[in-house]
């Protein structure tokens, strides 16, 4: 789905006066006076006025804002938390649950400058008991990397995503780091925090060659599941995201015949958060995940559609995040509501990141025991 933006000089073309104007001028007036409980209709309503499959008329940025809008006012017309609205929008859902953080802690490959192809390396607090205990492990672990990247000379800047941005050039490296701060934060590699990785391989995906070049290899799509069997069986990683590029059907295929049966293999870029492109993916038994980003598709029917969808069908849903982001919460509330288990929403560290775990605690000590954490075994 196309966000709108103004071009020209202002703000560098990223003005978004002409997405405004459309809420206001075409939006507005055939919303207003509309019942804020009809989530469907009202988002039936603005994808008609819209009248693309990319809604590049009044841009996906106006409908989704009006959209999440339209949630968190019959939330409050209903005296509900938004996560309980949710709940009951999203019908056959699994329930309230407290989602397994994918932390980001090492930047690379467009979220970084430097020579790391894998565009994030991120630690997943799967053996705790709560959230809040899941977080607690991840600041840890966080804070101890940052000392050990600072006594090795390694600059602490974070990237877009607030994760470390060091100037490695090989995943092993990377990987290595991690797991030495897990253990010198005194968790178990493995049993108490696993790792995940964002490959994002569309990045570097030319004239059919995965080109790896901080680490000087070029390799074809059987290749590179090699590379990624190899890092699988060598580290606790139990989570690829866009291991393939976006359309490279054979390759995802091959990956998930491959390493399915042991790892989840998330498709973001495959998917877009798209329910008809999803059920292509499960027909070709392609991934066995899907990152839910609610920008991507533009409304919350359409994102509750593709939740719905995976679950169906034996999918994972891990509610993400974008690399340029805001401090709006949403995606904190969607997760709990819909019960789907995981949420990615960046490092340790910026506002805009932090904001949504904030939420969770908060959402968490409000259900008190009435929501279980999503972790190994639960």
């Amino acid at each position: 789905a196309l966000e709108l933006r103004d071009g020209g000089n202002r703000y560098c073309g990223r003005g978004v006066q002409k997405a405004v104007a459309g809420i206001e001028r075409v939006i507005a007036p055939v919303l207003t006076g509309k019942n804020a409980l009809e989530q469907t209709s009202v988002d039936a309503e603005m994808i008609a006025l819209d009248g693309t499959d990319d809604k590049s008329t009044l841009g996906a940025n106006a409908l989704l804002g009006v959209s999440l809008a339209t949630a968190r006012a019959a939330a409050a017309s209903q005296r509900l938390p938004l996560y309980r609205w949710i709940a009951e929008l999203d019908s056959g859902g699994t329930g309230l649950s407290m989602p397994v953080p994918m932390m980001n802690i090492v930047n690379g490959g467009a979220h970084a400058d430097n020579g790391l192809d894998i565009q994030e390396f991120m630690i997943r607090p799967v053996g705790a008991d709560s959230f809040k205990e899941a977080l607690r492990w991840g600041a840890e672990v966080f804070h101890t990397l940052k000392g050990l990247l600072s006594k090795a000379g390694h600059s602490t800047n974070v990237g877009d995503e607030g994760g470390f941005a060091p100037g490695l050039s090989s995943t092993r490296s990377a990987l290595d780091l991690v797991l030495t701060a897990i253990n010198k934060a005194g968790y178990r590699p493995e049993e108490q925090v696993s790792l995940a990785i964002d490959a994002a391989a569309s990045e570097f995906y030319q004239e059919d060659r995965y080109s790896l070049t901080g680490e000087q290899l070029s390799l074809d799509s059987e290749q590179l599941v090699d590379y990624f069997d190899r890092l699988a069986a060598s580290y606790p990683v139990d989570s690829i995201e866009d291991g393939m590029d976006q359309n490279d059907w054979a390759g995802w295929k091959h990956l998930t015949s491959r390493l399915g049966g042991r790892l989840q293999l998330v498709g973001d870029d495959l998917f877009v958060t798209h329910a008809q492109t999803l059920m292509q993916g499960i027909e070709q038994q392609a991934a066995n995940a899907i990152l839910i980003k609610c920008n991507q598709i533009g409304t919350l029917t359409e994102t509750l559609k593709a939740i719905q969808v995976a679950r169906k069908n034996g999918f994972g849903q891990v509610i993400s995040h974008r690399s340029g982001e805001t401090e709006d919460s949403f995606i904190a509330d969607l997760a709990v509501g819909t019960g789907a288990g995981q949420i990615k929403t960046g490092g340790l560290s910026r506002s805009e990141r932090t904001v949504k775990y904030n939420r969770l605690l908060r959402i968490e000590e409000e259900l008190g025991g009435k929501a279980s954490y999503r972790g190994v075994g639960k």
